[in-house]
């Protein structure tokens, strides 16, 4: 891989050295209400530079640890299908260089292609959820490909009891009843994240942690293509990072950040500042 032109503050270092490649999926092809997401990745990079590599709450700095940005790849916008592959190629490829892939979106479907890539290498993953959207519906008029049906297609693979959705409080009814019976459950908060956290943690099951920044309330992150009031709390979010980062994770995402829609640039300058603590609370 070749370094990118403009990368995240503090992840240039050398792909055979680094830790964590990060590469972004500039797509949003089956966005259900405000599109824009497809520019996520690009801003929190070009934006990053307004943040510091040092981390107050941790006291860990991006400086001390090695971080690729590999960009984002170039993605078919008209076909879901063919976008998932070539997210899946790359992930599979960090994979086996023996890194972790962390994908920035981009709407939440982009999480499918990597979730195929770490569940073929990791077959016992469970993934933890946070998210507004149960996006656990089996289609969405009529396309089981969309960043609405997204859980439910991991769950195709994974089976039940292995995803751990949290902060979720938008959906049908038809998808909280499915995740009742055939999930991890914790709607509208990240209440029982730490008995989760304990289980897991006595398992050292791989995990894979996807985090759609739509849980955030839009108070603090008006940015997104489906805005939901009654989300968490910054602060809380990054508790919730850390205490999941504790585990065997083996990918992670972040996705659903839509510039355009906060012309403040208060949204971008919170999912910079979310990466940065994400990157620094994995266990490298």
């Amino acid at each position: 891989m070749n370094p990118n032109v403009e990368t995240f503050i503090g992840c240039d270092s050398p792909y055979e050295d680094a830790k964590v490649v990060l590469f972004g999926a500039p797509f949003d092809s089956t966005t259900s209400f405000r599109p824009g997401a497809r520019f996520g990745a690009a801003a929190m990079r070009h934006e990053s530079f307004g943040i510091e590599t040092y981390s107050p709450y941790q006291d860990k700095d991006l400086e001390d640890i090695a971080v690729f940005d590999s960009g984002d790849i170039e993605l078919c916008f008209g076909s879901a299908e063919k976008a998932l592959a070539d997210i899946e190629a790359r992930a599979r490829e960090i994979l086996s260089d023996g890194k972790l892939p962390l994908l920035l979106g981009g709407e939440h479907l982009v999480t499918l292609g990597a979730v195929r890539a770490v569940f073929d290498r990791y077959p016992d993953l469970h993934i933890v959820h946070f998210d507004a959207h149960a996006d656990l519906r089996d289609d969405y008029l009529g396309a089981k490909l969309s960043h609405a049906c997204v859980i439910r297609r991991c769950h195709d693979l994974l089976g039940d009891g292995r995803i751990h959705q949290f902060c979720i409080r938008s959906g049908e009814r038809a998808e909280f009843r499915f995740a009742r019976a055939h999930t991890d459950f914790h709607p509208l908060s990240f209440d029982g994240l730490d008995e989760c956290v304990s289980t897991l943690s006595e398992s050292g099951v791989p995990v894979y942690l996807t985090v759609d920044l739509d849980c955030l309330d839009p108070a603090c992150f008006p940015g997104t293509g489906t805005p939901e009031a009654g989300g968490v709390t910054f602060p809380e979010l990054l508790a919730a990072i850390r205490k999941v980062c504790g585990l065997n994770v083996v990918g992670a995402d972040l996705n659903e950040l839509a510039p355009m829609l906060d012309p403040s640039g208060v949204s971008t300058a919170a999912a910079c500042k979310i990466l940065r603590e994400l990157l620094l609370a994995l266990p490298l």
